[in-house]
């Protein structure tokens, strides 16, 4: 696409359908248990993004046949990582198996974990960015159940370099006030150990959908996690069965349609989801109901219909990657917005606490920044180019202020790669462009 993209103002309320593509979340996970099971897995509605794409080309790179057909959305992968010790290890200390995942957290940080449970030398690495975000609980963490991780940065951030005997097992806290991804990285390399794990979080655990979506997949796959205690996971030592595992298209993804309707006062339709969806990101069309609107719960699509719009207070620590699309939700509404619980976004691809309120102020818009998120005021927003910190949520939460606002342009709108790389059509197509 070009530098930056302009948003055509919206003529009226928007009325249209989709179904996003498949989610990332669900991917990424469904190819690393994939992987550490013997046997050919098929995985349908997969999503085809930079952070997919790095996570495949890794597998690859330990070993493995995956094969993705993205005209159809199914990939195939013969695992067998996790299929007990390896004859040869993979790679060697002198010169490691190279793994390389731009800035995808998901990706690092599963990996290092599943890396650390079988046999081998690894070093993963990543963009400038990845050198920012920490990963120094992850390893220690790993280093108490016997794996021997460390960091090359003083930060406690990567690259990782893993000198892999396989886990020894035993017992560990994991901090979950950063990100949750620390816990589920755990949970899926638990069931390699020789012996049984017990993982105790220690503090908030943020975004807990997301552990729940992990022990689902887990589950699918053949393995069990038990919850003993509040925040306590035991895993007992397993095997994954491979499957065929078909995978949701993206609630994070949808809650931007969801927001098209709620800010023109239309209805979009989204396939594929529903109420007991796995992703815990489903939850953004209750928030969009306490502000207003209506929602339509079918067997398989939610129809969220647009309506005044009304400020609220609300604590989005599990839901957290639905933020930046409430904050562009909330100029709109007639009173002003607290968004809480969100300090573990400053971790994510940018500090996007302080991205959403400098952009939002770039604007106009008066916003004010909190440790733990933002309180935002409804507003009429002044054309601006909105800069997108290389955050592919940025740009797609911030194009829909362009919706009922002339000459909002969007800077580098090509960085939705990260997890949706034809956002910007699928936009046009839903508003009758």
């Amino acid at each position: 696409m070009a530098d930056s993209y302009e948003v055509i103002p919206a003529q009226g309320p928007i009325r249209g359908s989709i179904r996003p593509p498949g989610s990332k979340s669900l991917t990424n996970r469904a190819l690393i248990t994939a992987a550490l099971a013997k046997g050919t897995s098929t995985l349908t509605g997969v999503l085809e993004s930079e952070d997919t794409r790095v996570m495949s080309e890794s597998l690859r790179r330990l070993g493995l046949t995956v094969t993705h057909d993205t005209a159809e959305c199914r990939l195939t992968i013969t695992g067998g990582l996790g299929a007990g010790p390896a004859s040869t290890p993979i790679g060697d200390s002198s010169k490691p198996t190279e793994l390389w995942l731009e800035n995808s957290g998901t990706s690092i940080r599963f990996l290092t974990a599943a890396c650390s449970a079988i046999h081998g030398s690894f070093r993963l690495d990543g963009n400038s960015r990845m050198h920012e975000r920490p990963i120094g609980d992850l390893v220690t963490a790993l280093r108490n159940l016997g794996a021997d991780v460390s960091c090359e940065l003083e930060t406690s951030c990567p690259p990782v370099l893993v000198r892999s005997q396989g886990l020894t097992g035993g017992a560990t806290a994991i901090a979950g006030t950063i990100s949750s991804q620390f816990l589920s990285a755990l949970m899926m390399a638990s069931p390699l150990a020789r012996t049984e794990v017990k993982l105790q979080v220690e503090g908030e655990l943020v975004s807990r959908p997301y552990v729940e979506m992990t022990r689902a997949v887990m589950a699918d796959f053949g393995v069990s996690v038990d919850e003993t205690a509040a925040d306590q996971f035991v895993i007992r030592p397993q095997s994954y069965k491979a499957t065929r595992f078909a995978i949701e298209p993206d609630a994070s993804a949808a809650s931007y349609f969801f927001a098209m309707a709620a800010v023109t006062g239309g209805r979009v339709t989204v396939e594929g989801l529903h109420r007991n969806s796995l992703q815990g990101d489903i939850g953004f069309v209750d928030v969009l109901e306490r502000m207003g609107c209506r929602v339509d719960w079918g067997v398989n699509d939610v129809t969220l219909h647009g309506r005044k719009l009304h400020g609220i207070d609300v604590d989005m620590n599990e839901i957290s990657d639905t933020a930046q699309t409430l904050a562009a939700v909330a100029i709109f509404a007639d009173s002003p917005t607290r968004i809480r619980g969100v300090a573990h976004m400053r971790h994510k691809e940018t500090d996007r606490v302080s991205a959403v309120a400098t952009e939002l102020q770039r604007l106009g818009i008066s916003a004010t920044e909190h440790e733990d998120g933002l309180t935002i005021s409804p507003g009429q927003p002044q054309p601006a180019v909105v800069a997108t910190y290389d955050d592919h949520r940025m740009a797609m939460s911030f194009a829909l202020i362009g919706l009922k606002t002339a000459g909002i342009r969007i800077a580098n709108p090509d960085c939705t790669a990260k997890t949706y790389p034809n956002f910007f059509e699928d936009f046009e197509r839903v508003r009758g462009v």
